[in-house]
């Protein structure tokens, strides 16, 4: 792989030479952080100290647990309520609902905090229902978004093969976009870990990662908080790996049509 080929655009690499040139950009990374002189920001060696003092003396596995449990019930809530509403906005009756619920993503947690506090009491509950609300309009709004896109030929074609109407909707609108869902879902659990973080400064009762971010930043402790950061970032990505491989098992068709077409680029 030459280097000037990789700096054309709209070449086509290999996979190796992706992870490659991602390995190259990481190593780069953490040198040009290594020589920094930014006063607010920790040196790798700092940050490696802040991490044992985490788990011994802050709890941050604890904490992490309940973070990551908090997120995947929200995530399970907004699924099934994304699912829902996108996959019921091709009945004409429903379909204002649909649109309603994903413009609902332009509201923020300021002005709605108060009525879920009411509704919920407090505690888990209240975590969970506010990062569901937050995830579940864009989940909505870019799978009601795929669902549209879906070619009238596709649902002509079902019919043709004698299919009622629900039947269509299950194998056209559902199966046809399965691996989009799972696409979105993915986003929207990265989305969720920022989500969680802001919810968890405003709900402490149960600890987490949030409550860990706002004592350290109120202490100014920067070693800590970006020890804390990277720890997230990689069970985020952690997650987002285990959920790719979930939709490549649950969708090998996925799969083979983005290598299809790689071989048809080449």
């Amino acid at each position: 792989m030459r280097l000037l080929e990789v700096c054309r655009p709209n070449r086509i690499v290999t996979r190796g030479q992706a992870r490659l040139l991602g390995a190259a950009w990481l190593a780069s990374l953490v040198a040009a952080w290594g020589v920094s002189r930014f006063e607010v920001l920790p040196s790798p060696l700092e940050v490696l100290r802040a991490l044992p003092v985490l788990f011994a003396e802050q709890g941050l596995l604890s904490h992490l647990a309940s973070s990551l449990y908090s997120n995947l019930s929200a995530l399970a809530w907004a699924t099934a309520f994304a699912l829902f509403f996108a996959y019921l906005g091709v009945v004409p009756l429903l379909r204002p609902l649909t649109e309603l619920v994903a413009t609902l993503r332009f509201l923020g947690f300021a002005g709605i905090g108060v009525a879920f506090t009411l509704w919920f009491h407090g505690g888990h509950a209240l975590k969970v229902a506010l990062v569901t609300f937050g995830m579940t309009s864009f989940f909505v709004a870019a799978l009601n978004d795929e669902v549209r896109s879906i070619p009238r030929e596709r649902y002509d074609y079902a019919r043709t093969l004698g299919l009622g109407e629900w039947r269509v909707v299950w194998e056209v609108v559902v199966l046809g976009t399965l691996d989009k869902a799972l696409d979105i879902l993915r986003q929207n659990a990265a989305m969720g870990w920022m989500l969680l973080t802001t919810v968890e400064t405003l709900v402490r009762s149960e600890g987490g990662v949030g409550v860990l971010f706002a004592n350290q930043s109120k202490h100014l402790a920067l070693a800590e908080t970006l020890a804390l950061q990277l720890v997230i970032f990689a069970l985020g990505m952690l997650q987002d790996y285990l959920l790719g491989a979930f939709k490549n098992l649950v969708c090998p068709h996925a799969v083979l049509k983005l290598e299809h077409e790689h071989d048809h680029d080449l």
